[in-house]
C-alpha cells in the first residue's frame, strides 16, 4: 500500500470492550471503532504475534500433537526441581544460623541477620530471573541455567563444611566458650568466601523461584474446560511438593548433620540438587514452552516515555486518531494475546493515543499499542496484593529464628523420644501437608456452601483467610511467650537460657506453628495461582516474581523490624537489655510478637481495601476484525 491508509469503519459485530474508553468528567464520551489499513506500521516487536496460549517446542515451532506433551507427566518432572530447591533453601534457613554460631564462632544475632539477608535476596532478586525468562530465555532455559549455578553454590559450601581451611579452629571451644564468645572466630577471608557461595546460591534460586510455578502451570491447555480446574490443583499440588522438600529438609537433613556432621548435610543438599536437574533434562521432550515476549522493562519503559510526551494532549484534541492497536487476534508481543482496554491509570492511555502528526511510521517510544498499555497497567494494579503478604513473610521469617531460641529453653522430648531443636520448624510443614491432603474433601465443600464459589473460595479470599489465620498465630505466640518468660523467672532459670525447662514442653508451640503453616497454605498458595492468572500473557515469570519478591521483601523487613527493636529498647546506662536480647528469659518477646499482632492487623485493613477494589480480568483475548491489520480507535464525534 506504500505510505497511503485507508479509513474502514469497524462492522457492528465487532467486540467494543476494548475500544470504548470514557472521557473524564461530564464531558464522557465513547470512542468509536474505527481500522487503517497500513503496511508500513513499524511495531516495537514485529509484525504481531498469535495470541500466548499457543504452546511451542523447544526449537521454538509449533506442537502438532498437544497430546504427546505437557499435562500432568510433564509437571510431574518439573516438580522435582522445586522439592530439591526448596529442599536446599530450608535446609540451609534451618541449618546455617548453627553453623555460623558453632562452627564459624558468629554471634546469634548477627548469625540470624546474614541468613535472614541470604533468604532476602534469593527472593527478592527473583526479579531478575523473571525479567530473563519473559524477555530473552524463555522459562526452560531459564530454569536450566540458574539451577546449574544453585548447584554450584551449593558444592561450595559442601567444600566450607568439609574442609577445615575454611573454618576456623575448634579447639578448646566448648559450650561456655561458645557463650562468652572467647572461641577463635572465622577469618575475614573465610567469613568472605562463605558468603560468596552462599549469595552464588541465593543467585541461583532467584532464577528458578519465579519460572518453576508458571512453567508448571504452561503445561496445561488454556482452551480446555477443565483448565481452571486443573490449574487450581496444579498450584495446590505444587506446593505440595513445596512442603514435601521443607518437611525433608527438617528432619532428614537435620539427622544426617547430627550423625554425619556438617559437610554430609550440606552435600546431601549439592546430591539432591542434582539429582533433580538430571530429573528436569529428561523430561524435555515433554515440555510445552511459550516464547518470549522481548523485554518487558523495555515495553513498560515505552508506554512511560509516550504517556510523559503526551501528557498534555487533551483526549478531545482535533488531531486525534484514536487509540493505537492491531486488529484481529493478533498482537504486537510475542508471545501474548490481546488485551481489552479499561479505564484505569487514564494518564497511560495517552501512550495509546494516535496523532495525526505522528505521521505513517512513528516510533515505538512515542506510539504504543492498547495491549502494551494495558499490560503497565496490570502490572501496577497487582503490587497491592502480593506487597500485603510482606508482613506474613516476615513473620514466617521471624518463626524460623525465635521460637528456635524458644525452643532451646524447653523441654523437646516426646517420650522416650527427643526431637533436635532444628527439627522443630517441620510441624508448620507437617500441619501444610494435612491441609493441602483435606483440602478438596473437607475445606471446599464446606465453603462452597457458605460462597457460592465452585473452588470454596476466590483467590483473593484465600489469601484474606491466610493473613486473618497468620494474626492469631503470632498473637498466640506472644501469648505463651508471656507465659514462658514468667515461668523461667518463677523457677530459677532466668539466667540459663540455654538449659531446657523439664516440665514445660517444647509442643506448646505447635499451636503457632501449625497456624502459620495454615495461613501459609491459604496465602501463598492463592496468591500464586492469582498473579498466574492475572499476570500478561508475555509477563508471567515476572508475576510470579512478585510473589518471591514479597518473601525476600518479608525477610528484609523482618531484619529491618529487628535492628530497629533492638536500637530502642536497649540502654546500656540503665543495664536494661532490648526486647530481642540474646538471653530470652530476660528479654521480652512477648512485646515483639505483639508489636507484629498490630502491623498485621494493620496490613489485614490494607488488604481488606486493595481486594475490595480489584477487578479481576475478564477476557484474555480480542477477537475482532482481520489479521496482519493496523486498528486504531478513535473519538466518535
Amino acid at each position: 500500500m506504500g505510505s497511503t491508509s485507508r479509513e474502514i469503519k469497524s462492522p457492528e459485530d465487532l467486540l467494543e470492550t476494548p475500544a470504548s474508553l470514557e472521557l473524564d468528567g461530564k464531558s464522557r464520551k465513547k470512542l468509536g471503532v474505527f481500522f487503517i489499513e497500513s503496511d508500513n506500521r513499524r511495531t516495537a516487536f514485529g509484525r504481531g504475534y498469535t495470541g500466548g496460549t499457543t504452546p511451542v517446542n523447544i526449537h521454538g515451532n509449533p506442537i502438532a500433537d498437544l497430546s504427546k506433551t505437557g499435562g500432568w507427566i510433564a509437571a510431574f518432572f518439573i516438580f522435582g526441581n522445586e522439592m530439591a530447591e526448596r529442599m536446599a533453601y530450608f535446609g540451609l534457613s534451618v541449618n546455617m544460623v548453627a553453623f555460623m554460631f558453632y562452627v564459624m564462632h558468629r554471634p546469634f544475632s548477627s548469625s540470624s541477620n546474614a541468613v535472614n539477608n541470604f533468604l532476602g535476596i534469593s527472593q527478592a532478586s527473583s526479579v531478575l530471573g523473571g525479567f530473563l525468562a519473559d524477555a530473552y530465555l524463555g522459562r526452560y532455559w531459564t530454569i536450566a541455567i540458574f539451577t546449574t549455578i544453585y548447584l554450584a553454590g551449593l558444592i561450595g559450601i559442601t567444600l566450607c563444611a568439609s574442609m577445615k581451611i575454611f573454618v576456623p579452629n575448634q579447639d578448646q571451644c566448648d559450650q561456655l566458650s561458645l557463650l562468652l564468645g572467647s572461641c577463635e572466630p572465622a577469618k575475614p577471608w573465610q567469613m568472605l568466601y562463605l558468603y560468596t557461595v552462599l549469595y552464588i546460591t541465593a543467585f541461583g534460586a532467584a532464577g528458578i523461584r519465579p519460572c518453576v510455578s508458571s512453567f508448571g502451570a504452561d503445561q496445561f491447555d488454556e482452551r480446555s474446560k477443565d483448565y481452571k480446574t486443573l490449574l487450581d490443583r496444579f498450584f495446590n499440588f505444587f506446593y505440595l511438593c513445596v512442603t514435601i522438600g521443607a518437611i525433608v529438609a527438617f528432619t532428614l537433613v537435620v539427622y544426617i548433620q547430627m550423625e554425619r556432621g556438617w559437610g554430609a548435610a550440606f552435600g546431601s543438599l549439592a546430591i539432591a540438587m542434582g539429582m533433580s536437574n538430571m530429573i528436569f533434562f529428561a523430561g524435555t521432550p515433554l515440555y510445552r514452552h511459550r516464547l518470549p515476549g522481548g523485554s518487558p522493562l523495555t515495553r513498560v519503559a515505552q508506554v512511560l516515555v509516550a504517556a510523559f510526551k503526551k501528557r498534555h494532549v487533551p483526549f478531545t484534541r482535533s488531531e486525534l486518531v484514536g487509540l493505537y492497536e492491531l486488529p484481529g487476534r493478533q498482537s504486537a508481543i510475542k508471545g501474548s494475546g490481546k488485551i481489552p482496554h479499561t479505564d484505569d491509570f487514564r494518564c497511560l492511555d495517552k501512550a495509546a493515543l494516535q496523532l495525526k502528526e505522528d505521521g505513517d511510521d512513528p516510533s515505538p517510544w512515542r506510539l504504543c499499542t492498547v495491549t502494551q498499555v494495558e499490560e503497565v497497567k496490570i502490572l501496577i494494579k497487582l503490587i497491592p496484593i502480593p506487597a500485603c503478604t510482606i508482613m506474613l513473610n516476615a513473620i514466617l521469617t521471624e518463626f524460623l529464628t525465635l521460637s528456635i531460641q524458644q525452643a532451646y529453653t524447653l523441654n523437646t522430648h516426646m517420650g522416650k523420644l527427643k526431637l533436635p531443636i532444628t527439627c522443630m520448624p517441620v510441624f508448620p510443614g507437617l500441619s501444610i501437608f494435612l491441609i493441602l491432603c483435606l483440602y478438596y474433601s473437607v475445606f471446599v465443600p464446606i465453603s462452597r456452601r457458605i460462597t457460592g464459589h465452585p473452588h470454596g473460595a476466590s483467590q483473593l479470599q484465600r489469601v484474606g483467610i491466610g493473613l486473618f489465620i497468620s494474626i492469631l498465630s503470632v498473637a498466640w505466640a506472644g501469648a505463651f511467650e508471656r507465659f514462658r518468660r514468667g515461668y523461667a523467672i518463677r523457677h530459677g532459670y532466668e539466667f540459663s537460657f540455654l538449659t531446657p525447662m523439664p516440665d514445660l514442653s517444647a509442643y506448646w508451640l505447635l499451636i503457632p506453628y501449625c497456624l502459620i503453616g495454615i495461613a501459609e497454605v491459604f496465602s501463598i498458595v492463592g496468591l500464586l495461582e492469582f498473579l498466574y492468572e492475572e499476570a500478561p500473557d508475555a509477563m508471567k515469570s515476572i508475576g510470579s516474581a512478585y510473589a518471591a519478591l514479597s518473601g525476600g521483601l518479608g525477610c528484609f523487613v523482618a531484619s529491618i523490624i529487628n535492628s530497629i527493636i533492638k536500637s530502642a529498647t536497649r540502654n546500656p546506662e540503665n543495664k536494661q537489655l532490648s526486647w530481642l536480647s540474646q538471653n530470652i528469659n530476660q528479654a521480652k518477646f512477648d512485646y515483639f510478637y505483639w508489636l507484629l499482632t498490630v502491623l498485621s492487623i494493620i496490613n489485614f485493613c490494607i488488604f481488606l481495601y486493595s481486594a475490595h477494589r480489584y477487578k479481576y480480568r475478564q477476557s484474555r483475548t480480542l477477537r475482532s476484525g482481520k489479521p496482519n491489520k493496523t486498528s486504531l480507535l478513535r473519538i466518535a464525534k
